[in-house]
């Protein structure tokens, strides 16, 4: 059900910081245009985190009416608190949504125990297929691969967004998991390799900029043509390291702009992406020979 090139879609804004649903309308209109399998709604790449519970709706909402059946809608669900995540699980599953994306909670560094138990909540609210986040290296927690087989076998958790960028990880958990539990690259530079090692996609920022690239490189790893991915991903590289020049989505948003797809919006705490960075983040678009606006 959950494979192929799944874009992690900014969430656009006004200069004021306003959602801008103009935007969001074009944005669904240049994924669904380019193949995109899936648009996952108020994840890291879309400002998840100062997201307000009437915005994620009204994004989730008009999403499910644009997709209508072209491409999967999965939503970011996941917050710190497990009794927030539950309330969040349940009203999100009321919608025409695909999945659920619950990342491990951030700051609080709970244990494997802790996660499994934070998890198999979220499940047993859930009304809707769950798949499962793990992203160490925002959360400052990483839900080990033994725990994951635990979840794989809790019903309604069908999937993890694994975004440790090593083919071992992803080996392991295949290994410890149960058979029907997919598993998606949270890592745009190292998904290449990890859907040889056996991933059925991945969660990307760089389709962003570039759905048409990224669809047709992980079709090709997924058809077992590691030449002709090889081949397709090595334009894409540039773009897979620089948009993390600065904190995800500062460059993907900054990128965004130059093509005309979204306004300048940013919200606090994060920033416009730094004059330093603009060639940077310019040179990898045009490697990747993205267009308008390189």
């Amino acid at each position: 059900m959950f494979s192929g090139s799944l874009v992690a879609i900014v969430t656009p804004m006004g200069a004021d910081g306003a959602v801008d649903f103009a935007a969001w309308a074009r944005l669904l209109d240049f994924h669904l245009a380019n193949g995109t399998d899936g648009i996952v709604v108020g994840g890291t790449t879309g400002e998840s985190a100062t997201l307000q519970d009437a915005e994620l709706r009204e994004l989730t909402v008009r999403a499910c009416a644009q997709a209508r059946g072209r491409a999967a809608v999965l939503v970011g669900a996941g917050t710190s608190s497990t009794a927030t995540t539950v309330a969040r699980v349940r009203w999100l599953s009321e919608l025409p949504i695909d999945a659920l994306l619950v990342v491990t909670p951030a700051y609080n560094r709970p244990s494997q125990e802790g996660l499994f138990r934070h998890f198999s909540a979220a499940a047993a609210a859930a009304g809707k297929p769950l798949l499962l986040y793990n992203v160490p290296g925002r959360t400052a927690v990483d839900m080990q691969p033994e725990a994951v087989g635990r979840l794989s076998r809790v019903a309604g958790i069908v999937g993890i967004k694994e975004a440790v960028p090593e083919v071992a990880r992803v080996r392991e958990l295949l290994r410890v998991c149960s058979a029907d539990f997919v598993v998606l690259s949270g890592d745009d530079a190292s998904a290449r390799a990890t859907i040889a090692a056996g991933a059925r996609g991945v969660i990307s920022v760089t389709a962003n900029l570039a759905p048409g690239a990224m669809k047709a490189m992980v079709s090709a790893a997924l058809a077992g043509d590691g030449a002709r991915a090889g081949r397709l991903d090595a334009p894409l590289a540039a773009l897979h390291r620089d948009l993390f020049a600065e904190s995800n989505p500062i460059p993907v948003k900054w990128a965004l702009m130059q093509m005309g797809l979204i306004g300048p919006g940013l919200r606090l705490p994060l920033l416009p992406l730094a004059p330093q960075y603009h060639e940077v983040v310019r040179a990898a678009a045009r490697s990747a020979q993205v267009s308008p606006g390189f």
